[in-house]
């Protein structure tokens, strides 16, 4: 029997205690995980969506201030160019901007991996560190004889997009494994709003640094002429705005630091269930982990390692268990979604000066007014249509489900895409018609697939490959991202006059998007729906549903009675 312990009350329940006679480790497991998967939302529910939220929150500043700041590094650092004085070549503003989702791409692989194989709490934090230092560093940074300010910047921004990348498998899988199934989907979609906020909050901080330098910049009618003073306020004014994207993280960084390991990680990989048990009282009382018996836990430990069923971890069985359609599928699914995602998402953004302009915030009269309007009109494009997206997702993910939500996404997305890229030339004639078609694909991209495709990955995978499965997925997309930078950037501006900014071939660029989401539409088709499901039974574990698969053999969910549960029940 195992040894029980002391605390409880009406508030924090002791479950450790409830099952400290059973003695069947796969029991203890699947009432463990069942007090997880039902318990009534709470605070410690509030805490773990805070946490993860502040990450992603810092994740979004961090990469859509730079979209504000380059304009920025064009006059402190081209002020003496011989052409286009005072305004960053396209190349260089290219290049620091795909570094970002480049060193994602290493980080959400990377970290992915390492989440499965060290454990959650053991990685959780360290990409924050990460993102913190190389944010500070570029606020610092500054050209000198032996390399430019670009090379610095890019090298920053690459280990800050590692850090980047790792927030996305591990805040996904360490909130779907601490909620309650019945409201997963709506605290995964919390962590991911908090996306918007931070594109809100960059765009504040952009507009407030330019009030508080506005008396220097309105020296200079453009960017040519902002020298002296102007130029002085400029250099100010980015290090400020990409330095205050360190402050949320290191807000965050301690409860990271302290959270307990995932109890499911605990049971299925590590296969220690005394620690297990111990860490699910912690979480529930809101300690940093679990402190068990060491030599009830040893003794527990050794005697786990031949009973529990659920298999370890191992690249053969990676294989066997993705060999399988009914799981390659899904991950086929979740990349490939992710992928046509991102091209029509980050492509979205070539149009932002359009439609800046469409509203009348592309341009103003002095270096005041210019910053101002860009700072503003962001504000209003985020407002409009991305955060009210994102927050329709968390009310209604848990309802309508994940995949009609994706469904209708990609399908509006497709039908907006086709009407912009080939209606292009008369919407430039209409601005309210091209703003409205705008705000709509903003709305529908966060009420649809971009909050999906995250969500989706940190459900239906095994416990043993979850985040790896999620890193992979999200690697996808942002190499969709670099695809969109890199190649329809350029696209764009095919037949444009040498050294114009015009893009004449815009249109064709949005047909192509619109292509790219009908292929998102195809791939939600194999994924499954994660509605109301626990993890056990999505990741194949429980006999008797459609995708079970038998290599998994979890005991929790067998039909045989339990000599300690007194039940032969199949409860899931």
């Amino acid at each position: 029997m195992a040894r029980t312990t002391a605390g409880g009350n009406a508030a924090f329940h002791n479950f450790h205690n409830d099952y400290a006679h059973i003695e069947d480790p796969n029991e203890r497991r699947r009432l463990a995980l069942a007090e997880i998967d039902k318990a009534p939302f709470g605070w410690y529910h509030v805490r773990a969506v805070v946490v993860a939220g502040i990450g992603f929150f810092t994740d979004a500043y961090d990469i859509f201030a730079i979209n504000l700041v380059t304009s920025m590094l064009g006059v402190v650092f081209w002020q003496s160019a011989q052409t286009k004085p005072g305004i960053i070549p396209t190349d260089s503003d290219t290049a620091i901007k795909v570094a970002t989702s480049g060193g994602t791409v290493l980080g959400q692989v990377g970290f992915g991996i390492l989440a499965d194989v060290v454990g959650r709490k053991r990685m959780y934090g360290l990409e924050l560190i990460l993102i913190i230092f190389a944010t500070l560093a570029q606020s610092l940074s500054s050209a000198s004889p032996g390399i430019s300010v670009v090379g610095l910047i890019i090298f920053w921004r690459v280990l800050m997009g590692i850090g980047i990348g790792g927030d996305y498998p591990l805040s996904s899988i360490i909130t779907s494994e601490f909620a309650t199934t019945k409201w997963r989907g709506a605290m995964m979609g919390a962590v991911f709003a908090m996306q918007g906020i931070g594109q809100l909050a960059a765009a504040l901080v952009a507009l407030i640094v330019t009030t508080g330098f506005k008396e220097s910049l309105l020296t200079a009618e453009d960017a040519a002429s902002c020298d002296g003073v102007c130029q002085v306020a400029v250099d100010k004014m980015w290090r400020v705005v990409i330095g205050f994207g360190a402050v949320p993280g290191c807000i965050a960084l301690y409860y990271r630091l302290t959270i307990p390991e995932t109890p499911r990680y605990t049971f299925d990989v590590a296969r220690d269930v005394e620690k297990a048990d111990e860490d699910t009282k912690a979480y529930i009382q809101g300690k940093a982990e679990g402190q068990p018996d060491e030599v009830r836990r040893v003794t527990v430990l050794a005697d786990s390692e031949g009973r529990l069923h659920t298999p370890k971890a191992s690249w053969g069985d990676f294989i066997r268990h993705y060999r399988q359609w009914k799981f390659g599928k899904v991950l086929l699914g979740t990349a490939g979604s992710w992928f046509f995602l991102d091209v029509a998402f980050y492509g979205l953004g070539l149009n932002n000066s359009i439609i800046l302009g469409a509203i009348g915030y592309s341009k103003g009269g002095n270096m005041y007014e210019m910053f101002r309007r860009n700072a503003t009109g962001n504000l209003i494009l985020v407002c409009a249509g991305a955060i009210p997206g994102y927050w329709v997702t968390v009310f209604t993910v848990d309802t309508l489900g994940r995949k009609p939500i994706q469904l209708m996404g990609f399908t509006m997305l497709t039908i907006l895409f086709v009407v912009i890229g080939f209606a292009y030339n008369k919407l430039l004639k209409h601005n309210g018609a091209l703003l409205a078609l705008y705000v709509l694909a903003q709305f529908f991209f966060n009420f649809g697939p971009n909050a999906t495709t995250f969500i989706v990955p940190g459900e239906c995978f095994p416990t043993r490959y979850r985040s790896t499965s999620h890193g992979i997925s999200a690697a996808s997309g942002k190499i969709g991202a670099i695809i969109a930078q890199v190649v329809f950037g350029p696209l764009r501006q095919r037949g444009a006059p040498p050294g114009s900014s015009d893009s004449p071939w815009l249109n064709h660029v949005m047909e192509i998007f619109a292509l790219f989401m009908l292929c998102g539409l195809f791939t939600t088709f194999l994924i499954p729906e994660t509605k109301r499901k626990t993890l056990e039974e999505l990741a194949g574990e429980v006999p008797g549903t459609a995708n079970y698969d038998p290599g998994s053999r979890s005991a929790a969910y067998k039909t045989n009675p339990s000599p300690d549960s007194g039940s032969g029940e199949n409860v899931v």
